[in-house]
């Protein structure tokens, strides 16, 4: 693969081979971040897992301290009034059968969906567009629940949720590189805690193999796992 002259310049400040602690590898995402927007960093986490088998599937959510730096969009599926204490909480979309519409007409400039319980006969019908967007409400997540106004603050404040895909590996943002590297740190430690609390009881062996950092323009640096 071909990369730009940055790039590589970014890449001879990592050295071959070497996994960094968490603070070096956090300082060397800082000073490499030279992109003319404010870059995303990102955690890569390969597990020993077969995802392929429910019982060794990771998911879950975490509300990292620092939030993504992000804004996100919540869309919330509601009626009644748990739509009005949606839009008192700050929801930037909220309807019932006007918003399932949409949806089915191509419509998906939100990052979040939030539905109650009662709706989600309706909403379910979404699951073939909302599924593969890993957009889909899901009571596992705290995406179905009847405590609309909660989920949307929670959300709104950094709240995630991630999966493992069908290689067993979590790719998620935890901040930007404008971030303090404190900020970020506890950000990611948030999260790789959160992780290592849900390693499934069927894995075998060792549970993370490997852990990287980067930015949305920047290569990998490798984290010495024993240092988390």
């Amino acid at each position: 693969m071909k990369r730009s002259r940055r790039y590589r310049e970014v890449a001879e400040k990592i050295e071959a081979g070497v996994d960094y602690s968490l603070e070096d590898a956090v300082k060397i995402l800082k000073d490499t971040a030279t992109a003319k927007f404010d870059e995303t960093v990102e955690v890569s986490v390969r597990l020993g897992v077969d995802p392929r088998h429910a019982d060794q599937v990771v998911r879950g959510t975490v509300s990292l301290p620092h939030g993504t730096g992000k804004d996100v969009r919540v869309l919330v599926i509601a009626k009644g009034s748990k739509a009005t204490e949606a839009e008192e909480a700050g929801a930037d979309f909220v309807g019932f059968d006007d918003m399932v519409t949409k949806i089915q007409g191509g419509w998906f400039d939100f990052d979040v969906v939030i539905a109650t319980p009662d709706v989600m006969s309706e909403v379910g019908k979404l699951g073939r567009v909302l599924g593969p967007r890993g957009l889909m409400p899901n009571p596992k997540t705290g995406t179905v629940t009847m405590d609309v106004a909660k989920a949307v603050k929670d959300v709104k404040a950094g709240k995630i949720d991630f999966r493992v895909d069908r290689y067993g590996i979590l790719h998620v943002g935890v901040g930007k590189a404008s971030f303090d590297a404190d900020k970020l740190m506890e950000n990611i430690k948030a999260f790789v805690d959160t992780v290592l609390r849900l390693r499934p009881p069927a894995a075998k062996g060792q549970y993370v193999r490997s852990l990287t950092l980067s930015t949305t323009m920047g290569p990998g640096v490798p984290i010495d796992t024993n240092s988390l």
